[in-house]
């Protein structure tokens, strides 16, 4: 018979100790680990000893909505947390949200999302399920698609789920009350986000979701959602957020600031040197889950001498070689030494174009090196262009018919064709 430890929950005298077995006292110790909250605990308590006694899994629901093709750094870090209550013996769900990517998160959005069309949400979401299998084991992994359950709301359900919840409660939400008082427009629409998200977890019958600290608001949602639908309400585990490489706002390709988890290894490994020496810890902690101890002791390292860029080094190599492989790992450090030295790498994209002669701004955005002809003029006035490792000043080169290697700023490298 197994032994009960009597667990008392931190910060909350009103709840008397649970008597809980090793393994649930085990199972909470790894659940609560590196998490920034977790509601309610008394509550997941209760559900993992009913789990234990009925010797049936949890239901744990992440939901990802398809509005880019690509899964990034900062998604790993809840991912990481999924895998981990996978290994734990739960049943994990992996939510497509391609219904709820019509309407778009208004999460730290200060205007309107665009509307996607069917098929960029379809091609974004079928980029999924090989990323995450880089993370979770896929063949234990639940996939669903919301609009499984969503395209069958009629009008009269969709009123019936807009009357669990009222306005003021939604204005609650920190972007929908910055945009009110700056007298920027929220569509409708938006209203219905958080509430769709929660009838995922009716449909579902989630015991727990997870999600980045901002999304707490929809996370709690979905428990009044789910008592309005007779549900037991489910707990929620909310995870921090990790900044991009700005070092400032959270990482997110709409923000061009993230690193792609399958994004080529030298690109991968240049992105994650060009952070700050004071964000690469961010980095330490939660992607390679390094302890604040041991980050200690590298930054007493620093301030007795040793160079930054050694741990910036460790940092790339051990997430490329995670992503990608150790051989290249070894040969994404090669390629970023010949590209800080302003040597030209072995391996760039080769491109041949027709119609020369070409101006050096128009090539520049034609094989999409600048997204613009102004911002190619402007990185040239910034000694950002380099043809064949020259850098170029005249904004008014042309460029004839021959090959020739182009550079924008340090990473980006094309060796192109003029015929």
């Amino acid at each position: 018979m197994n032994s009960k430890l009597k667990y008392k929950i931190k910060n909350n005298s009103s709840i008397k100790p649970f008597l809980i077995s090793d393994k649930i006292f085990n199972s909470l110790e790894i659940i609560k680990n590196g998490t920034k909250e977790l509601l309610l605990e008394e509550e997941l308590i209760k559900k993992l000893i009913r789990s234990e006694n009925t010797n049936k899994p949890l239901r744990i629901k992440l939901g990802f909505d398809p509005t880019s093709p690509d899964i990034h750094l900062g998604h790993i870090i809840v991912l990481d947390k999924l895998h981990q209550l996978q290994n734990l013996g739960h049943q994990v769900i992996f939510l497509v949200g391609d219904f709820t990517a019509i309407i778009g998160d208004p999460t730290g959005k200060n205007i309107t999302r665009p509307l996607l069309t069917d098929e960029q949400i379809n091609f974004n979401a079928q980029t999924y399920f090989s990323q995450i299998s880089l993370i979770l084991d896929i063949e234990k992994t639940k996939i669903c698609y919301n609009s499984k359950w969503c395209n069958k709301l009629s009008a009269k359900d969709i009123i019936k789920l807009t009357s669990y919840y009222n306005v003021a409660r939604m204005m609650e939400r920190d972007d929908f009350t910055k945009r009110y008082k700056n007298g920027i427009s929220i569509s409708i629409h938006e209203f219905l986000y958080p509430l769709i998200q929660g009838y995922d977890s009716v449909a579902l019958k989630s015991d727990l979701e997870l999600g980045g600290v901002d999304q707490k608001f929809n996370l709690l949602v979905a428990r009044e959602i789910q008592r309005n639908y007779f549900q037991e309400p489910q707990c929620t585990l909310t995870m921090p957020l990790l900044e991009g490489l700005d070092g400032i706002q959270k990482m997110s390709k709409s923000k061009d600031n993230y690193i792609g988890i399958t994004e080529p290894s030298n690109i991968m490994f240049a992105k994650i040197m060009s952070i700050s020496d004071s964000m690469m810890w961010r980095y330490y902690e939660l992607i390679l889950k390094y302890s604040l101890n041991t980050i200690s002791n590298f930054k007493t390292e620093i301030i007795a001498g040793k160079n930054p860029r050694d741990f910036k080094i460790i940092l790339a190599k051990k997430i490329v070689t995670r992503f990608h492989s150790k051989s290249a790992a070894k040969n994404a450090l090669y390629d970023f030494i010949k590209r800080s030295k302003g040597e030209i790498p072995d391996n760039i994209p080769e491109l041949e174009i027709h119609g020369a002669p070409f101006y050096i701004g128009n090539l520049l955005k034609k094989i999409n090196l600048c997204p613009s002809i102004s911002s190619a003029l402007r990185m040239i006035e910034q000694r950002g262009i380099r043809v064949n490792g020259v850098i170029i000043s005249d904004k008014n080169l042309q460029l004839n018919s021959g090959t020739f290697v182009l550079q924008v700023g340090k990473r980006k490298f094309i060796r192109v064709k003029l015929l």
